[in-house]
């Protein structure tokens, strides 16, 4: 991670904290950090409760031991929040990789629809309403304005990767027809949310 070594245990994947701390601490210029200090904040509280909550086990987040390889280890969100609080450059670079991600999958879900609705209109009576509200309706499970910009990373994946599917099964000739394409997409949501019925018409 950038000039530090990192430790990730294979049975748990928890990290080594105390290594990099330890590696912050003997680096040149780098203000001197203790462990105890990241524990006490207000915000590492509320989010080890944040993590513990969301646990399907309960476990805490952290543990601390001894021998050969002790020290505190962390789970890797906690992990990611003791970086970026002992290291403002990795904080930078965390929060430019989100914002560059999700910028990215935005621009890449948009030129995606223009690419299938350039191959849709190859198809006789080419709905692109009816196509816009059904992708709305497989990923975000709703249709409305905007829904795009507040999409999470993920959603923004799914949607571009079923934009770009739908248009090279439309240019090989798997998908002929509107009508077969309305279909593809009612199966999508239907497998997508286990239904029997469609909100897609």
């Amino acid at each position: 991670m950038g000039n530090y070594d990192v430790s990730q245990r294979t049975k748990d994947g928890m990290f080594n904290a105390t290594s990099l701390m330890k590696q912050w601490n003997e680096s040149k210029g780098g203000s001197k950090k203790e462990m105890g200090d990241f524990f006490r904040t207000k915000s590492t509280k509320e989010f080890i409760e944040v993590i513990e909550s969301d646990s399907k086990d309960g476990n805490s987040p952290y543990l601390k031991t001894r021998g050969k390889y002790g020290g505190t280890w962390m789970h890797p969100y906690l992990f990611i929040d003791f970086a970026m609080w002992i290291n403002p450059r990795f904080k930078l670079e965390v929060i430019k990789f989100v914002y560059d991600q999700l910028i990215k999958n935005r621009h890449l879900a948009g030129d995606n629809y223009k690419t299938l609705s350039s191959s849709g209109v190859t198809l006789n009576g080419y709905d692109f309403s009816k196509v816009a509200k059904a992708l709305q309706h497989i990923v975000f499970d709703k249709t409305g304005k905007g829904l795009r910009q507040l999409g999470t990373q993920e959603q923004l994946e799914e949607l571009a990767d079923i934009e770009a599917k739908l248009a090279w099964a439309i240019d090989m000739g798997y998908i002929r027809s509107f009508q077969e394409l309305m279909i593809e997409l009612r199966k999508m949501y239907n497998s997508k949310y286990n239904l029997t019925h469609n909100l897609i018409k």
